[in-house]
């Protein structure tokens, strides 16, 4: 008979080791920057208060995911979300040039993680979700369709429909953008 996570880990390791991926999943589902870590912690009580309940049989990543499913969840309702656009300036454009400072670089990974964001935001949930965890956490459609109790097939239209939303905001983004910057150059 193997150990409970409990008696295997601390409570510590397991923070330690799953924070950032936490984090991280947070924000891909929604929950804006300056509320990730505060939300993060309730991901991490509700899964210290359960930990006697993890079964070896699981990843303890998924295990995880699922209380950021909920998190998120709540996230929404209690939180008035607000379905902001971007900075204005920040663009979809070709990755800066080898020669480009690293400040450059950093400033343009900044600018295309907040348009990324921005276009998350734009998605359905439901859409938003099956997008994230397919293209970003790079889970299977089954295992997908396991950890939210669905079939294959709704994964899988889902994610159809997720990724014609997303190049569709991400389009309208970009023509946005550019209108924009003619604008500011007179």
């Amino acid at each position: 008979m193997t150990a409970s996570i409990r008696q295997r880990h601390t409570f510590r390791e397991v923070y330690l080791a799953h924070f950032d991926y936490v984090w991280t999943a947070l924000r891909r589902l929604g929950v804006r920057e300056p509320d990730a870590q505060d939300w993060a912690q309730k991901v991490f009580l509700s899964a210290y208060i359960r930990l006697g309940a993890f079964e070896d049989r699981a990843y303890l990543r998924n295990w995880l995911f699922r209380y950021c499913l909920n998190v998120a969840d709540d996230y929404r309702r209690s939180v008035p979300t607000r379905r902001e656009f971007a900075g204005e300036t920040a663009a979809l454009e070709p990755l800066p040039d080898a020669s480009a400072s690293a400040e450059e670089k950093e400033g343009e990974g900044r600018r295309r993680l907040s348009d990324a964001e921005a276009v998350l935001d734009k998605l359905p949930d439901r859409e938003r979700l099956i997008f994230v965890l397919f293209e970003l956490e790079e889970m299977s459609g089954g295992e997908i369709a396991e950890l939210l109790g669905i079939s294959v097939a709704t994964v899988r239209a889902r994610l159809k429909l997720a990724r014609e939303h997303f190049l569709r905001e991400a389009k309208r983004l970009s023509v946005h953008q550019l209108a924009w910057r003619k604008q500011a150059l007179g």
